[in-house]
């Protein structure tokens, strides 16, 4: 295992250190009590990849889809806080986004622990440590 502690004043490190750790990935999963800052870490790993959409948790719709500026690549986020079952999460068709080759950022993950067993993933906890304070783990 292997952690990165940061105060909130410094989320650009933060999601460039998530970034270089997930490099080989195509599925980022963060995990984390509510609060914890999963969606705001997000936001910025989508500012430094170059996404010019508003990024916000798509906790009812479970997935947006994003666009780097040039148009060149797309980012899927995912929020599966919501969701029944993994049925629900096959039904909207998730194997179809895992399996594009898109980069795939999943809040909530253990809700789909069964589906994601089969897929390269890369776990990221995210921890609160005081007031200003997140560690984040790679599991």
């Amino acid at each position: 295992m292997e952690s990165f502690q940061y105060n909130l004043n410094q989320l650009g490190h933060a999601a460039k250190w998530v970034i270089s750790k997930a490099e080989n990935y195509k599925i980022i999963a963060f995990e984390g009590e509510v609060g914890t800052g999963k969606t705001t870490l997000i936001q910025i790993i989508c500012k430094i990849l170059d996404v010019d959409n508003n990024v916000v948790s798509p906790t009812y719709s479970l997935v947006n889809q994003y666009n780097n500026s040039k148009n060149t690549n797309l980012l899927y986020h995912f929020d599966f806080y919501r969701i029944a079952s993994e049925q629900e999460a096959i039904d909207m068709g998730i194997h179809e986004y895992i399996e594009s080759g898109n980069l795939c950022l999943i809040e909530w993950p253990q809700h789909i622990s069964q589906i994601l067993s089969k897929e390269k993933v890369i776990y990221i906890k995210l921890e609160i440590k005081g007031e200003n304070e997140r560690i984040l783990t790679i599991n």
